[in-house]
């Protein structure tokens, strides 16, 4: 079970630091700019506009992860508010699939990239990382 529904913060660093770690899944809700801003090699794609509707699918992506990390364009409003909202329906669901820990991304996507971080341009979600780009 979810560490007793508390939300906690990863940076840039420590999460590139974990990786690859097949436990882990990044989550990216942000909306359109997702397209046109490429996003973080492997993440998956929930937008923020009708994530409350799929939860039950996200969790089903995230079997046998156990941690699960959010971001959005800064992490400021809609990652947390979409982590928060997970927490909530891991902790209704009689099945949390094994996720121990939900985390937010600091700095969000646009911190990853300022960082230097590598970003992909692929279409795909989950992201296949065929287009990932050293920036």
């Amino acid at each position: 079970m979810v560490g007793a529904g508390v939300l906690s913060y990863i940076t840039a660093s420590r999460l590139v630091s974990f990786s690859p770690n097949p436990k882990f899944a990044v989550i990216d809700v942000r909306d359109e700019e997702r397209a046109y801003d490429a996003h973080i090699s492997g993440s998956h794609h929930y937008a923020s506009a009708t994530f409350s509707n799929k939860m039950p699918e996200l969790l089903q992506a995230v079997r046998g992860k156990d941690t699960v990390v959010f971001h959005c364009a800064l992490s400021q409003v809609r990652g947390p508010s979409c982590a928060r909202m997970f927490l909530e329906y891991l902790s209704q669901s009689k099945d949390s699939s094994g996720i121990k820990n939900v985390m937010v991304l600091e700095r969000g996507f646009n911190g990853w990239q300022a960082s230097g971080r590598p970003v992909c341009r692929c279409t795909g979600t989950p992201c296949n990382g065929e287009n990932a780009l050293e920036v």
